[in-house]
């Protein structure tokens, strides 16, 4: 994406644009069957590591649901496993992590990352996007308490108990391993702008995990410091998580220019508590699509309604696709964010809501799955 103006980045600079921008987390794989047919069996590290199998399953769906960014085919423990850290991705699990991080021997495996050494097949698979994409291209790694959890846990959980107590009982340790984990994350993230991303996103995954006074002392620093690395290059910074609503102010303080919104906070909620000058992403339950076209549609206009039409929002679900998600539905919702979703829309300084807040549905919105595929005809360069 060489062009500096598109309706997402207008959205991430809180810019007014033709139309709200739509992309999904975890679009990229997961609930399409092409890409099922593609990656076949196997480690997705390994098919992460083949840049030709990534660039195309990057761009399944773009091409298929005519989404306004793609998101860089990866994940967020590729930095840790790139530098010898053993890890695997378990279907249905989450990475697991062969030896836990323990004490501070362990911080000798946390080297730096040389992304032209250690990354060369993200490079590649960036550089390759460059070429073909006509939107822009989001890079992305995780965030230091993210990936802290998962080296000291040894994989997903649900109480963080060996992280809390690391945390509170050796706060330099803990300190020093979110430095080093800062640290990849900086490389890993300047490597994919400097090769072509033009906006990043960092997913602090499981920050929600924290209260709020834990959250400004064990995971603010290291994010703030992540987020600052990257200000002189100029791309919109995306920050997310899971169950932060009660941190939104603070994801935003540590640097970013977009705030993520899980489902749980209503956008119009989240924006008061994240205070101007930040632009939202958000914030559809993705289980709704589960439950077919017409309640996920519905609860789109929802998140519409609760963005004002104020400039400055990226529709989006509250978190990843999830398996079983049928494309179509998805289809559908990215049609009427485009057919309905205005940021462009006049506030009454009197109501703090836009003048034409209660438009019904733009002409065509209804059509059908087939119809919204077909109608869409945004096949990108072979």
């Amino acid at each position: 994406m060489h062009a500096a103006r598109s309706p997402f980045l207008d959205a991430c600079r809180s810019r007014p644009s033709e139309r709200v921008p739509v992309w999904f987390m975890r679009q990229a794989g997961r609930s399409l069957p092409e890409y099922r047919a593609l990656r076949g069996d196997g480690s997705i590290l390994d098919a992460i590591r083949r840049p030709e199998l990534a660039t195309e399953i990057t761009l399944q769906p773009v091409r298929r649901y005519g989404v306004d960014a793609a998101i860089l085919f990866s994940d967020i423990v590729v930095p840790v496993a790139a530098i010898g850290v053993g890890v695997d991705i378990v279907p249905g699990r989450g990475p697991v992590i062969a030896d836990r991080f323990e004490g501070p021997a362990d911080l000798d495996r946390l080297r730096p990352l040389e992304p032209e050494q250690d990354t060369p097949y993200v490079l590649e698979t960036v550089r390759a996007l460059v070429e073909e994409l006509d939107v822009p291209l989001i890079g992305f790694a995780g965030a230091p308490f993210t990936i802290a959890s998962y080296l000291v846990e040894g994989g997903p959980s649900r109480e963080f108990a060996r992280t809390k107590a690391l945390m509170h009982t050796d706060p330099a340790l803990w300190a020093a391993l979110v430095d080093r984990l800062a640290d990849l994350a900086i490389a890993s993230l300047r490597s994919q702008v400097l090769a072509g991303a033009t906006a990043v996103q960092l997913f602090d995954s499981w920050a929600g995990a924290l209260t709020r006074r834990d959250y400004e002392q064990f995971a603010l620093p290291a994010s703030r410091r992540v987020l600052s690395a990257l200000a002189d290059l100029g791309v919109p910074r995306i920050h997310f998580g899971v169950g932060t609503g009660e941190l939104l102010d603070l994801m935003g303080a540590a640097g970013a220019d977009v705030v993520g919104v899980d489902w749980r906070v209503p956008l119009d909620t989240a924006r008061a508590r994240v205070g101007p000058g930040y632009a939202l992403q958000g914030n559809l339950d993705p289980a709704i699509c589960l439950a077919g076209a017409g309640p996920a549609t519905e609860e789109a206009r929802r998140v519409l309604a609760e963005a004002r039409g104020r400039p400055g929002h990226v529709f989006n679900l509250g978190h990843g696709v999830l398996p079983g998600t049928d494309p179509d539905v998805l289809a559908r919702l990215v049609d009427l964010v485009h057919e309905e979703g205005r940021s462009d829309a006049p506030v009454d300084a009197g109501s703090d809501a836009p003048v034409d807040a209660a438009h019904g549905p733009a002409e065509g919105a209804a059509h059908g799955p087939a119809e919204g595929a077909a109608g869409r005809g945004r096949e990108l360069p072979a």
